[in-house]
């Protein structure tokens, strides 16, 4: 495997796969592929896995791995165009990280590191904690306390990780965990970690694998922005490797209450303001100062995309009905890509004979509590027929 970290602002190179951002600049790093890699899978839709694409994936060891991709895609009436959901929920953690840890997790076993780190809205942690207890490493997790939903906190508990709830959002966290990761050797498995991105890019594998072309779009949900990063490098590289002719305008969808990412592309910047107080009911991309809006940026701006924001009311709606009319159910801010569809749509930007891809990044269990705000308690009555027909 030939590959290099490349400075995504002044362009140095680096062989050492220990670094996370460029000792020359303190700017993100990114896995440059050597042109002369022989691919060697084929665009089949058949044994989708992450591990498929292995020949493009960084990683020189033994992968440990929980089965992870393969994700499905549905195809859907949510529009008048042709409109796909790509189910990130039915990974083996319930979200799309998995993606990213089976890369990020190896990459730490092939360092030989001994524990792992992260800072999360919950996602993360739950996938590092499942993939770490796989690994046979400690994992160490920082979280804003009481604004990650118990799902997600359950899952990180349940498979051993340490976690520490902090009186601070999770900029703060994420702050606080990479000089903590620095100072005790953890292996940060933040998305500025630049092998962890490697793995969602298999995103952008799998959906030219399932639907035998590229989409005209492809939305997903935006917080702390990998996750877009890596859809388009993955484009990127199969363009690059001439499997592909074109890519796909890339979406981001933030939530009003935390759009940093929107707001420097409406200006046409090129770096966010940060929110100090970002909020939202999609508590996956409350993020105000996400850690990788350049490489979201570029991503937007060199596909042609755009980026848009939408509320709390849209976003519960678009969950609403991703469940009761495809019977897909997902967490608040995997419902974000669908609003974002939908609000598109609704302004004319969508012509007819589209194909778009909406990424739904995490399961419906991932935040039950938010479900029962939503739709409301169970209807309790006597166990009697007659008064359960009445309530029916």
């Amino acid at each position: 495997m030939e590959y290099a970290l490349k400075c995504i602002d002044c362009g140095e190179e680096y062989d050492n796969d220990a670094l996370y951002t460029c000792p020359n600049c303190g700017s993100l790093l990114e896995v440059k592929l050597s042109p002369d890699i022989e691919v060697d899978f084929k665009l089949d839709g058949i044994n989708l896995r992450v591990w498929k694409y292995a020949s493009l994936l960084p990683v020189k060891i033994r992968p440990i791995s929980l089965n992870e991709g393969g994700t499905p895609l549905f195809e859907t009436e949510l529009g008048e165009c042709k409109v796909y959901v790509k189910h990130e929920g039915l990974n083996p953690s319930g979200s799309f990280k998995d993606r990213g840890m089976t890369v990020g997790i190896t990459k730490a076993i092939e360092l030989g590191k001994k524990a792992v780190a992260c800072a999360s809205t919950g996602n993360t942690s739950a996938s590092m904690a499942m993939y770490a207890a796989k690994a046979n490493l400690k994992a160490y997790v920082l979280l804003p306390a009481g604004k990650v939903a118990l799902g997600k906190v359950a899952q990180a508990l349940m498979h051993g990780a340490r976690v520490i709830g902090i009186k601070a959002n999770f900029d703060v966290a994420l702050d606080l965990v990479r000089r903590i990761s620095e100072e005790e050797n953890f292996y940060l498995l933040n998305s500025v970690n630049p092998f962890r991105l490697e793995g969602q890019k298999t995103i952008a594998f799998e959906i030219v694998d399932e639907l035998g072309y590229v989409p005209d779009r492809v939305i997903l949900p935006v917080g702390n922005a990998g996750n877009i990063s890596a859809i388009f490098k993955g484009f990127s590289e199969l363009k690059q490797f001439g499997l592909i002719d074109e890519i796909p305008k890339m979406v981001g969808v933030q939530a009003e209450g935390a759009s940093p990412i929107y707001k420097a592309f409406k200006e046409g910047k090129k770096d966010i303001t940060p929110e100090l107080r970002p909020e939202t009911i999609a508590t996956a991309i409350r993020i105000g100062n996400p850690v990788n809006a350049r490489k979201a940026l570029r991503a937007i701006y060199d596909s042609g995309g755009t980026s848009i924001t939408v509320t709390d009311d849209e976003i519960t709606n678009a969950q609403i009905t991703l469940a009761t009319k495809e019977g897909i159910g997902v967490e608040p801010a995997s419902a974000a890509s669908v609003a974002g569809f939908k609000k598109l749509e609704g302004e004319g930007e969508i012509d007819k004979d589209e194909t778009i891809v909406c990424i739904t990044t995490g399961h419906l269990l991932k935040d039950p509590e938010t479900v029962i705000r939503i739709c409301g308690e169970p209807i309790e009555v006597e166990a009697e027929l007659d008064m359960i027909k009445e309530v029916l």
